[in-house]
């Protein structure tokens, strides 16, 4: 026996989506439809970790729902919808406070790059951050995450979280009767959450700032010529590859002579994942070549692309209603599968219910 495949991921918002979000995020989740179950979640909670006090957060909630509806996913087939509508992701996430080791936490390196020097004066809430991640995995019982190569270490804390949770509580799951066999180095025990897997692939997992190959691009840098937002038109996203900062060399001849190089390989890689080809086959065509005669070809390739999702998203997003009637029908469905999942936690965890 094993658990049903599930993919579930998550995307906060906070800010405007980019190229890198896309490439990174989106198009796996749209691709993903056709060989899974999905559950695809604006984590609206998380958002509050890097600022408690929005103006706009409803907003931004909409946008990034309309994001994933222009860029293909089926909210009729699959589940859309933000987590605050689902109160079992907070009450799963409390458990998995008391599961999870304060030392585990410490270590996420995301944690020690946004607190900083002054990490006495975080919040708890960015300290538990990966607590509530793998809440709202595993309050589903999700197989299979979509995840970022920064994301990656959260996701090991999850499969962590379940596996203690597992084997602390592997004589009760066993009593009730409500998990299965789960292996666990060299020993089984009688398991209730999957140990979830990453989904980690592609030729640009991972894009860099149009202003700084060394730097992944972001929603919070303040310069908008280092990203390409999912809001701009045909002109912006011309514009802004037009002015990506290169290097004075011609494409190298091979991958190798990428080396040392990173905002060539940054625009490279941009190119193999939106043509949905390899890097070697684009170094293949424009090996040799100046930056003046590869930046039209991205531009074009990336307006083709990229304009129809930025001109769509655009006109779901001004719909508010059809985009709160996907997430409160979303809300709905997901709300009963966490539901499921919570009562036989309650039980084994041995809390008074019904």
């Amino acid at each position: 026996m094993t658990f049903k495949p599930l993919v579930f991921s998550g995307v906060q918002p906070t800010g405007h989506l980019h190229l890198g979000n896309y490439l990174g995020a989106l198009r796996k989740f749209v691709a993903l439809q056709d060989s899974h179950d999905c559950i695809y979640c604006v984590v609206d909670l998380h958002s509050l970790t890097a600022t408690l006090v929005h103006d706009d957060l409803a907003d931004q909630t909409r946008a990034i729902t309309a994001a994933f509806l222009a860029s293909g996913i089926d909210p009729q087939k699959h589940i859309v919808f933000n987590q605050s509508r689902v109160p079992q992701h907070a009450e799963l996430a409390w458990i998995f406070n008391c599961v999870a080791r304060i030392g585990w936490m410490n270590r996420m390196t995301q944690f020690k790059d946004k607190a900083g020097k002054d990490r006495e004066n975080a919040s708890l809430g960015l300290l538990a951050y990966p607590s509530l991640m793998a809440a709202d995995i595993l309050v589903y019982r999700a197989t299979h995450v979509p995840v970022g190569d920064d994301q990656k270490q959260h996701l090991e804390l999850t499969r962590d979280i379940a596996a203690k949770f597992n084997n602390d509580f592997s004589r009760r799951i066993g009593e009730l009767g409500v998990g299965q066999p789960v292996e666990m180095g060299e020993e089984t025990v009688n398991g209730f959450f999957p140990l979830t897997e990453p989904l980690i692939e592609g030729p640009a997992t991972r894009v860099m700032s149009l202003r700084d190959g060394t730097r992944k691009m972001s929603k919070s840098d303040p310069s908008d010529l280092s990203r390409i937002n999912l809001t701009d038109d045909a002109d912006q996203i011309a514009r802004k590859i037009k002015k990506a900062k290169t290097d004075p060399e011609p494409l190298p001849s091979d991958l190798e002579g990428l080396a040392g190089r990173p905002e060539a390989e940054n625009l490279v890689g941009i190119y193999a994942a939106l043509a949905d080809t390899t890097r070697a086959a684009v170094i293949g065509d424009f090996g040799g070549r100046q930056f003046s005669e590869f930046k039209p070809a991205l531009a074009e390739l990336a307006v083709e692309k990229l304009a129809p999702v930025s001109a769509e998203m655009r006109r779901i997003t001004a719909d508010h209603a059809y985009v709160d009637g996907v997430l409160r029908a979303g809300g709905e469905r997901a709300a009963a599968l966490a539901e499921a999942t919570m009562r036989d936690v309650r039980d084994i965890v041995g809390l008074l219910q019904g």
